[in-house]
């Protein structure tokens, strides 16, 4: 029956357009309309991972939650973490309205939002009302369009939320605020990583906990850039990356007229192009360093193949919008068989099984 029924409310949300559709699922979780799916996950699922240990790998991208409105509601969904986001200092709107665009036939969804979010005040006043919950929140902070000095902006994130904050997420790999990509170059990256990380550092001291920083990156980068990139995680101590944004790419898209709405891309068509850049970044970062794999995740074999290209934990969003919640549970279900059918006790153990081939694929 709770089936039948998430599937007649997916059918009345996709009636509507897609960003009063995403508004309406906000609601209906804050309002508790959207049951929550509190079966505990297998224990082999769980990783650890700096001081937090995840019950399940599985987690709810940013973009979704961007004022912290509903992660204990999204946590009761079976999510095994989930991260708010993107945040900037001051409160902006975004880009004008229509900015969100579903690809049904290729299970797809192209967004410019353009970073539309309340401000650090706001969201700071929702996480200091859920403080007592438990949980895994990550933060994902970003700059204002209209910034002078976007790595200030960056930094003041980091002091912001550092006593609350599960995990960080510097997001420098939205194709919706101009210029933001280009942060991901050298020279700018490693100003900018500087900042960050001896603001984290600052804050350690006071708060006695080393809150770990990602870094998460675009799925178009060039494999000169992305090897830099990752010198430069490494080179500061970034405590790991989330691999990938959107992209620009509209490379194997149906000639419909939202293909050619500018913005980034995300679901099923983003799948190969960030799995290759997920591998690729593993085999240059080497076996310590965590990489979050995004993009495509639609199903427990995408999940899974997430895994054995060097993912240590997976985020999913634009999925959702074709297949609701119920994909949660069958993904989770589903890596659990997985690793039955290979005779394994972790998804460690699974991790970069396909490093090299995915890598060696063509982008």
């Amino acid at each position: 029956m709770l089936r039948l029924l998430e599937q007649a409310a997916l059918k009345g949300l996709q009636c509507l357009d897609a960003e009063t559709a995403h508004q309406a699922t906000i609601k209906a979780l804050k309002s508790g309309l959207m049951p929550g799916r509190m079966k505990a996950s297998d224990p082999r699922l769980a990783v650890k991972l700096w001081d937090l240990r995840f019950p399940n790998p599985l987690g709810m991208a940013a973009g979704f939650d961007k004022n912290g409105e509903v992660p204990d509601a999204l946590l009761r969904l079976g999510f095994g973490y989930t991260e708010v986001g993107s945040v900037t200092p001051k409160p902006q709107p975004g880009n004008p309205r229509p900015r969100v665009f579903r690809l049904p036939e290729d299970q797809g969804v192209i967004n410019r939002y353009g970073f539309n979010n309340e401000g650090h005040e706001a969201l700071r006043r929702r996480l200091d009302a859920r403080r007592t919950l438990s949980g895994i929140v990550g933060i994902n902070v970003g700059a204002n369009k209209d910034a002078t000095d976007r790595i200030a902006d960056y930094v003041a994130g980091i002091f912001a939320f550092a006593d609350i904050a599960s995990y960080f997420t510097v997001n420098i790999s939205s194709p919706n605020t101009p210029g933001l990509r280009d942060l991901q170059a050298r020279s700018a990256l490693a100003e900018l990583l500087t900042g960050v990380i001896s603001a984290r550092d600052e804050c350690t001291e006071k708060l006695g906990r080393r809150v770990p920083v990602l870094l998460k990156i675009a799925p178009d980068v060039a494999d000169d850039d992305l090897s830099d990139l990752v010198e430069e995680v490494l080179a500061k101590s970034v405590d790991g990356l989330i691999v990938s944004n959107t992209t620009i790419s509209r490379e194997g898209l149906k000639p419909t007229g939202s293909a050619k709405e500018t913005g980034g891309l995300s679901g099923r068509p983003l799948f190969r192009k960030s799995t290759i850049v997920l591998a690729r970044a593993r085999k240059l970062a080497g076996p310590d360093l965590p990489i979050v794999g995004v993009g495509g995740i639609d199903s427990a074999e995408t999940a899974w193949t997430k895994v054995t290209a060097g993912a240590d934990l997976l985020q999913l969003y634009s999925s959702l919008v074709f297949k609701g919640p119920a994909l949660i549970n069958e993904i989770l279900t589903g890596l659990a068989a997985r690793l039955d059918e290979h005779g394994l006790s972790s998804l460690r153990e699974a991790r970069d099984a396909n490093v090299e081939a995915w890598a060696a694929e063509e982008a």
